[in-house]
């Protein structure tokens, strides 16, 4: 499901400026799927139980009346014998308790229900969103920061439609009964009521706007805090080493000093609407007492009718009461549909065009499904041609880490990346990747733009290791296969084209053996090893090495470099290496220096040159 958290604004300068009601609908998309659910809830149960909730008093005080055989008694009573008449008032109001109480209870199920959809499917589209997000985003924006909207922040949206707005919703019905039911029986006395309702919802008005100015402040010290965490705990090897155990706590600290403080507004806010709403019950209640007695003395009011308001009185701020509630709950939900939505509102800046080639291989040979039947055959017509056509790239502004890239990889051809630190040689291949758009400038495959082919099908072609290989929770296969359906004798095959096979088996159980988040539980060289069993399994056309055999020992990295020799074969490869002893075999090595391609040639050619190739060789010859 496409998303429907849509808003316009980002920041909290034009929070105030915008229509809180318009928030509230953007969750009407996702209530909607829960249709019936919503009008089983609303229709059909909440006139019920509000006039059940609105009837008792009445009932209440036509006991009062018949006991004392009041005129204001209902005629059919007054007929009845007296234990008889109240009988059936006790029964009635038995009846409306027991019809109440049973039917509150199902609401609330159906409500909690409702937003537990609710939640499930905000939470689904807004881990899709994320997901498809470009690298930049995740560059810029702290772990903890989106983990606070994935989980807290989804949590209170459906606390907002569910409880707060179904509750709103049952309250205000729940007080127009009870109103109409007061100015039946006596209307001087409802109008009183009635006129005492208008000051304190400007005061709980007033207290609300302060709630959602400080939940908002409360929310975003919270995001800090976790994303002070989870700094803390993803870099705990660095925390130790370096004995930033106290400093960080009290960092920790500050921050969670900060939170507690917006947080006690907060709570400060939400217990002065409720304290208000309690005096003005009292008020009222002493109003009636006071106003009634003088109409009773008078003889122009009942017993029975000064009972009932009284208990209408009661009645009448108890939803009130309820409503500053779930308004409390609307304003924080408010507060987290503007959280969530801010990321919702960031373009997916890297998008599959609306009509794109399906695959590089279609555009050159015809249909993939004859590509895949005859994949050796197409290999022999020499694909895998990398371009660079003037392209220029900055992280942010105009701050260029690659500068006017203008080159050509033919097919086949072995390709060394190397360079000082910083000179641009992982942006080219997060480039190529597709992670990052060019800011001007083209890169292309087989004469195809990239941008014109869906970034799956991009990636299927690319077989790419990187010298930090990521490792999942899960078991070893699946950390080969990555949800791409192949099965335990394709993940097995690929184990043993890269050399990788005798390391898997010998793993407490094999294939099944379960590995810790981030694969804890593997040394750093046996990660790497997994990592060319993906590569392999995978079968891409052009081959990326991003360092990638830096962590393994000295016998292992014999093993593998065999392998990747039965890799490298009619593939295209991109090397990126640090150590040039271990590119000297390549067709050409590109060298760059400040996003520029300043030498290019074989080894011999830039020792020839005498340039930065040369130099950096000769300091890497001194070292050894």
């Amino acid at each position: 499901m496409s998303s429907c958290l849509v808003v316009n604004k980002t920041d909290t300068q034009n929070r105030e400026s915008n229509n809180d009601w318009r928030l509230f609908l953007r969750l009407i998309p996702y209530a909607r799927n829960r249709g019936r659910l919503l009008t089983l809830s609303i229709l059909l149960l909440l006139p019920i139980i509000a006039v059940a909730n609105a009837v008792q008093p009445l009932l209440i005080g036509q006991a009062i009346s018949l006991i004392r055989q009041e005129g204001t008694t209902y005629e059919f009573l007054i007929n009845l014998p007296l234990l008889e008449g109240l009988g059936f008032l006790q029964a009635l109001l038995l009846g409306t308790v027991i019809i109440r109480l049973l039917l509150i209870g199902f609401q609330g199920y159906l409500v909690q229900k409702i937003g537990q959809y609710i939640t499930a499917e905000i939470r689904q589209d807004l881990f899709n969103h994320v997901t498809s997000l470009a690298v930049s985003y995740f560059d810029r924006t702290p772990i903890g920061k989106l983990i606070t909207r994935l989980t807290s922040d989804v949590e209170v949206l459906g606390e907002v439609f569910a409880t707060g707005a179904i509750g709103i919703v049952s309250d205000l019905f729940s007080m127009l009964v009870i109103i109409g039911f007061m100015f039946s029986i006596q209307w001087q006395m409802a109008l009183l009521l009635l006129l005492m309702l208008v000051p304190i919802s400007g005061v709980i008005i007033y207290f609300q706007k302060q709630y959602r100015q400080a939940n908002y402040k409360a929310r975003e010290e919270l995001s800090a805090l976790n994303s002070q965490l989870e700094e803390n705990i993803v870099g705990i090897n660095i925390v130790q080493l370096f004995r930033r155990e106290k400093f960080n706590y009290q960092l920790f600290r500050k921050t969670n000093q900060k939170y507690v403080r917006e947080l006690d507004l907060t709570i400060f806010y939400d217990s002065a609407v409720s304290a208000t709403i309690e005096w003005v019950a009292l008020v009222a209640i002493a109003a009636v007492l006071w106003i009634g007695a003088s109409l009773l003395l008078q003889q122009n009011l009942s017993f029975g009718v000064l009972s009932a308001f009284i208990f209408y009185a009661q009645r009448l701020f108890q939803p009130l009461q309820k409503f500053a509630e779930n308004f409390t709950v609307i304003q924080s939900g408010f507060t987290a549909i503007e959280r969530v939505t801010n990321i919702l509102d960031e373009p997916i800046e890297i998008r599959d065009r609306a009509n794109p080639i399906f695959s590089i291989y279609d555009s050159q040979f015809g249909y993939i499904d004859e590509i895949v039947a005859n994949i050796e055959s197409n290999r022999n017509q020499q694909i895998g041609e990398i371009r660079f056509e003037n392209v220029w790239f900055a992280y942010k502004g105009g701050d260029y880490v690659i500068k006017d890239l203008d080159f050509i990889i033919r097919p086949g051809e072995k390709i060394a990346l190397v360079g000082p630190t910083g000179a641009g040689k992982s942006t080219v291949i997060r480039l190529l990747c597709r992670l990052y758009e060019p800011t001007k400038g083209k890169i292309l495959i087989d004469g195809v733009d990239i941008r014109e082919v869906p970034q799956a099908e991009l990636r299927s072609y690319l077989a790419v290791i990187l010298q930090d290989g990521f490792l999942f929770a899960g078991d070893v296969k699946s950390n080969i296969a990555l949800g791409d359906g192949y099965t335990i004798e394709e993940v097995k095959q690929a184990a043993e084209k890269t050399n990788v096979a005798s390391f898997l088996e010998q793993l407490p159980k094999g294939y099944d053996t379960q590995l810790r988040e981030k694969g804890t539980n593997l040394s750093s060289g046996q990660k790497q090893l997994l990592a060319f069993a993906r590569a392999a399994i995978r079968n891409g056309q052009i081959l990326v090495l991003d360092e990638a055999t830096a962590s393994l020992d000295v016998g292992t990295e014999a093993l593998v470099q065999q392998a990747l020799e039965q890799l490298l074969r009619h593939r295209t490869a991109i090397i990126i290496a640090h150590r040039l002893s271990t590119i000297r075999n390549v067709d050409r090595i590109f060298v760059l220096k400040y996003g520029e391609l300043i030498e290019q040639g074989s080894h011999e050619q830039l020792l020839q040159q005498g340039g930065l190739y040369a130099m950096l060789n000769n300091l890497q010859m001194l070292g050894t």
